[in-house]
């Protein structure tokens, strides 16, 4: 299927969608990107040059490649993109959301768009109000705009490819706080690795949400199962809800469940 590009795309919506094409395919050309988004080369080229500055890309001969940061885009960089099967994820993780719940959410798209829809719940915000922990600090700007949302934003140091804090003072807090259910989003799961991601800063922030939280509850889209990756957050019995995808790998889903996950596909 022909992929369609709206010509008259700004700046910050044309690099959302060459990034994304760069965290499938890891290198994308001048010329390439000038036929995807239907602007001149020239265009193309600043473009690159610009995302070459903010570490985003690195510049080859002809075009650009991928960069490690190009896997977990800045949430400025990816707000604009429709994402079906994400949507559908998040929604199906924030229906397993109860009233009064203290809710942990570590940073990405996914983990975002989950904060989005449990802050929409009609049902939530006239049952009374729910607290949201988060090391996100764009989920805290949103959040924290609700008024039936007690929003409790973790200290650290940002990290500028995430929005995500980590470090010494993020998990102090984190150790002195008590959570009903930690909604947590990862690089990659299986049932033989368990869950995984690219930095081990990151993945300590999220054993910690895990180890203080009741239930555990990983959103993650199909293609990231029966993946590994370099830092483990937990074995995949700790986790209790994986929402995932139609169309994930069956072999994988079925060892999912063997190990004690309640796997949901949407």
């Amino acid at each position: 299927m022909t992929e369609v590009i709206d010509p008259a795309r700004n700046r910050a919506s044309r690099w959302s969608v060459m990034l994304d094409r760069l965290a499938t395919t890891g290198r994308l050309g001048v010329g390439e990107a000038a036929e995807l988004l239907n602007v001149s080369e020239a265009t193309i080229r600043r473009d690159f040059s610009e995302l070459a500055k903010r570490q985003l890309v690195a510049r080859n001969h002809g075009g650009v490649v991928a960069t490690s940061v190009a896997y977990e885009l800045p949430y400025r960089y990816r707000s604009s993109m429709a994402d079906d099967d994400r949507t559908r994820v998040a929604e199906a993780a924030a229906a397993l959301v109860e009233p009064g719940q203290v809710i942990g959410l570590n940073g990405g798209t996914t983990t975002t768009a989950t904060s989005r829809a449990i802050t929409a719940r009609e049902d939530l915000a006239a049952d009374g109000e729910i607290t949201i922990v988060t090391n996100a600090l764009n989920i805290a700007t949103e959040a924290v705009l609700r008024p039936h949302v007690q929003c409790v934003s973790l200290g650290g140091v940002a990290r500028p490819e995430s929005y995500e804090v980590t470090g010494p003072l993020a998990t102090l807090v984190l150790q002195q706080l008590w959570l009903d259910v930690a909604i947590v989003g990862v690089n990659a799961l299986s049932a033989r690795e368990g869950a995984t991601c690219r930095h081990e800063e990151e993945a300590a922030i999220i054993r910690t949400m895990i180890e203080r939280s009741q239930q555990v509850i990983c959103v993650a889209t199909g293609e990231k199962l029966g993946l590994r990756t370099f830092a483990s957050i937990c074995p995949a019995e700790r986790i209790d809800h994986l929402v995932t995808t139609v169309g994930a790998d069956r072999d994988e889903v079925e060892a999912l469940r063997a190990a004690g996950v309640q796997v949901h596909e949407v």
